[in-house]
């Protein structure tokens, strides 16, 4: 029985620590933005192969390789605000929501088509790897899902330091509370959102590269994480990161523990209904608050 408890709560503290990772880069976006960035989920896959190419193809060593990846991501993220996310913000007015989203959705396929051709579709294999494991009881706990938690809690520590503590981390918060009050403070809020988009995908980057390592590179990698951090970020509140990561885990705990109860295919059925029980609920998430408009 102790090794069943210890294989649950393994997965489900590292799923948990990926979801998270990958959730506050997309929540981070929304509340800085409210720009739901469909491109998240190719900027994760970016990562990964970067990481892939650093290391394997460039030689560098791992920490290096991991380096690249997280540049990666911010290139991309930074190019995203400078080619589309600008232009629609000058140009869309109030529709900018749908059409960004819609924007993204093409970058994020044209992504994957691009790792496709460079690549090629055959799975590779991360090379971010760490031997052995941790004997708990009658079970034992891997050094690489230990790594991924230290990994995605110091980065996510790392970010919310920045956030809280730097110049730019305020402009960030005074800009998601009231954009038109922060411009008229002298907030640059077009480079705000250069930062933020910089820093989500840099996030993505190396969350791509703790992903590939426990499954397969493949161009659509970033594809079920994508899909998971918005189901935290709408069940905490859009926009809310500390919630978001408390939704991760708990919501990680709930499908491993129903994959190793019912089976794999059951994990995200569950996920799912108890996220449709609690929006019926909670319609603005566990964390977030409804606005209220008046006309």
């Amino acid at each position: 029985m102790l090794d069943v408890v210890v294989a649950v709560v393994t997965t489900a503290l590292t799923n948990g620590a990926l979801y998270a990772l990958a959730t506050i880069g997309l929540s981070l976006v929304w509340g800085s933005m409210g720009m739901l960035n469909m491109a998240h989920g190719g900027l994760l896959a970016l990562g990964g192969y970067a990481a892939y190419t650093g290391s394997v193809q460039l030689g560098l060593p791992l920490p290096l390789a991991i380096v690249f990846a997280m540049l990666a991501g911010a290139a991309m993220g930074a190019l995203l605000h400078l080619l589309v996310v600008r232009q629609l913000l000058r140009s869309s007015g109030a529709g900018f929501e749908t059409a960004v989203m819609i924007a993204t959705v093409g970058i994020s396929i044209a992504l994957q088509n691009a790792l496709l051709l460079l690549y090629g579709g055959q799975p590779l294999g991360q090379p971010f790897d760490v031997p052995g494991s941790i004997p708990v009881g009658a079970g034992a706990v891997p050094w690489l899902n230990v790594t991924i938690v230290l990994v995605s809690v110091g980065v996510m520590a790392a970010a919310s330091l920045l956030i809280a503590r730097t110049k730019m981390g305020r402009a960030i918060r005074a800009t998601a509370q009231n954009r038109d009050a922060a411009l008229l403070m002298g907030v640059p809020v077009q480079r705000v959102y250069l930062q933020v988009l910089a820093l989500s995908g840099a996030l993505a980057g190396i969350c791509g590269v703790l992903v590939s390592s426990i499954t397969q590179l493949t161009p659509t990698l970033g594809a079920d994480p994508m899909l998971k951090a918005f189901i935290m970020c709408v069940v905490a509140g859009l926009g809310n990161l500390p919630g978001a990561i408390a939704a991760a885990f708990g919501l990680a705990l709930v499908e491993a523990a129903m994959q190793f109860a019912a089976g794999a295919r059951w994990g995200f059925p569950t996920l799912l209904l108890l996220v449709i029980a609690i929006l019926i609920w909670r319609p603005a998430g566990l964390f977030g608050r409804a606005r209220i408009q008046r006309l």
